[in-house]
């Protein structure tokens, strides 16, 4: 009898740590479902992924006055996608909320020739009145902002292992964002660690400081983005 008692007493708790595991796995499945569920936010990559390392953006409405501008020869609608990638000659975008995007290989890199920059954004803004230029090289971290307007460059700073354009004077979102910038011959870089660092902060910036002047194009919400195609094309006008 003791030892039927001992088995079926071996049995209740058996079944009770069962009954418990049992409930306490439904405990976790309810909560679980009662979660409110998390937006993935954007990634680095996924944000880069529809962001051209250099691009330039023009107060405008019609893309027809951007595309005489930069002299465009055989213009195909290219989708934004394709466009993004910065493979094209030139790429227009449609207009989004008063400004058009236009990003490409023939977009003149201030890190290459800064002088080259400054007189396409002279002559650009000079037929279409505003424009602005963006580039934040990950790699390099070079970087580089300015505007533009009826031919007079109002604005610009470029970076490429040392100051190579620095004219103007700072603007309220350069200086609410932090943005470092130095003058022609000033040595930043006695800390090479401190250098890699600010660098790195003023290329990640670059997009913020597109935000408030007029467009970044990874936050263009993918909406817009399909709402109607670009217009793609070669120029071979030398500026």
């Amino acid at each position: 009898m003791m030892l039927l008692a001992a088995h079926l007493l071996a049995l209740v708790v058996a079944v009770m740590l069962l009954l418990w595991m049992i409930v306490l796995h439904r405990r976790a499945q309810r909560a679980k479902q009662l979660a409110p569920r998390q937006t993935p936010a954007l990634t680095f990559e996924s944000a880069f992924a529809s962001r051209p390392p250099l691009w330039m953006t023009v107060r405008a409405t019609d893309p027809k006055p951007v595309q005489a501008a930069l002299g465009l020869n055989q213009p195909t609608p290219c989708s934004w996608r394709e466009g993004m990638t910065g493979e094209r000659n030139f790429f227009i975008g449609p207009p989004v909320n008063g400004w058009i995007i236009v990003t490409g290989s023939g977009l003149p890199n201030p890190s290459c020739d800064v002088d080259e920059c400054f007189r396409f954004l002279a002559r650009i803004s000079g037929q279409l009145g505003q424009v602005q230029l963006f580039h934040a090289d990950r790699i390099l971290h070079h970087h580089a902002w300015a505007r533009a307007e009826n031919g007079i460059v109002t604005r610009a700073y470029a970076w490429a292992g040392e100051t190579i354009w620095n004219q103007g004077a700072k603007t309220p979102a350069e200086i609410e964002l932090s943005m470092k910038c130095f003058g022609y011959g000033e040595d930043p870089n006695a800390d090479s660690w401190a250098a890699v660092e600010w660098t790195a902060a003023n290329v990640g910036k670059v997009p913020l400081l597109a935000t408030r002047w007029s467009l970044d194009p990874a936050r263009i919400n993918e909406r817009a983005r399909n709402h109607a195609d670009g217009i793609a094309g070669e120029s071979s006008r030398v500026y």
